[in-house]
């Protein structure tokens, strides 16, 4: 079964950090790029953040840009989103996405909240 599952969210105070985990399954991880989105409520999904394949290449939204660090484990089938120095607008659900998987996982919700 062709899977993305995210973990590693939760509350958090201003100026914390989290690290975000998505395990992947059933395809060849190691050949895709891989992507996190978030949806805040009420608004619509953005992405945040992309690593190519073999981890050479990181892109990043404005909005996260030197605070959070995508990186990817092709051993482990397994990508992360360390996120530091977080804010209330970091609040949201947050997903990883593979041109390989067509659907979106249930995400992983991040609070942050004095």
């Amino acid at each position: 079964q062709v899977q993305l599952v995210e973990s590693g969210g939760g509350l958090v105070q201003p100026g914390e950090s989290l690290r975000l985990s998505c395990a992947a399954s059933g395809f060849t991880f190691g050949a895709y790029a891989m992507n996190w989105y978030r949806q805040a409520p009420g608004m619509q999904r953005k992405w945040i953040a992309l690593i190519s394949s073999d981890g050479g290449t990181k892109n990043y939204a404005d909005s996260v840009k030197g605070r959070f660090t995508i990186s990817r484990d092709n051993v482990k089938n397994t990508a992360y989103l360390q996120m530091n120095n977080l804010t209330a607008e970091d609040t949201a659900v947050y997903y990883c996405k593979s041109p390989r998987v067509l659907d979106w996982g249930q995400g992983t919700q991040v609070t942050v909240s004095s």
